[in-house]
């Protein structure tokens, strides 16, 4: 293992729940029902361009790119406040990625919005410790293509001046999606059970139930 490279959402901090409820009240306002069940079973991995574009594909309704940036900005005009408010980083975290940063160069690469994961970062108190951060906004495919996993390691690359290959990098996760875009990608998978059950993430190279119960150098043996 060379890199460690994490989601954000469900994996740093608690803010699937917020994204849940900033999408559900955009749709509504759209008059679309979107269930808790649903995002988590269908659309939790996406970004925001995915999710809109899917949950209008799935009920055959028509969006062009000039809804698609209105829908996007009003969600992201309502998560905010939410985030300030709600904010909370899951157990365990920080401590496992001030560990981790003395051996590992670290990413973040999710589909959040970067300034979404600026501010979870800051909350947290631990941005000076990732050298890469690759958002929504910096890939055209989302996760489960290995798209988001394969930047952050070019990246890294660049700002380490190392030849770190995919197979040598660890990817955090929480979803299905993105357990199957880390594979995708080459690279080894923990998958912590914030979001799914531990059977739902069996395909996760290790499964944990969060970082707290882990250190570091308890995953070397996945390489």
């Amino acid at each position: 293992m060379r890199a460690i490279i994490f989601d954000c959402d469900g994996v740093i901090a608690d803010t699937e729940p917020l994204h849940f409820a900033a999408f559900q009240r955009v749709l509504e306002e759209e008059g679309i029902q979107l269930t808790r069940e649903q995002y988590y079973r269908d659309y939790l991995a996406l970004d925001d361009r995915n999710c809109y574009t899917q949950v209008h594909g799935d009920r055959r309704i028509a969006m062009t790119p000039e809804k698609l940036s209105v829908l996007i900005a009003r969600k992201a005009s309502y998560i905010e406040p939410m985030m300030r408010s709600h904010l909370q980083i899951f157990p365990g975290v920080v401590e496992f990625m001030r560990q981790a940063a003395d051996r590992y160069p670290m990413a973040v690469a999710s589909g959040a919005l970067r300034h979404e994961v600026e501010m979870v970062l800051g909350h947290a108190g631990v941005r000076e410790l990732f050298k890469v951060i690759v958002a929504a906004e910096d890939v055209t495919n989302g996760k489960p293509d290995p798209e988001p996993f394969l930047k952050a390691c070019s990246l890294l690359n660049a700002a380490t001046e190392q030849a770190i290959a995919a197979h040598e990098c660890l990817v955090i996760e929480d979803s299905i999606p993105g357990v199957r875009a880390a594979h995708n990608a080459g690279m080894r998978c923990l998958a912590v059970t914030n979001s799914y059950a531990r059977e739902r993430l069996e395909n996760a190279d290790r499964v944990v139930g969060g970082l707290d119960e882990i250190s570091p150098g308890d995953l070397e043996d996945l390489f």
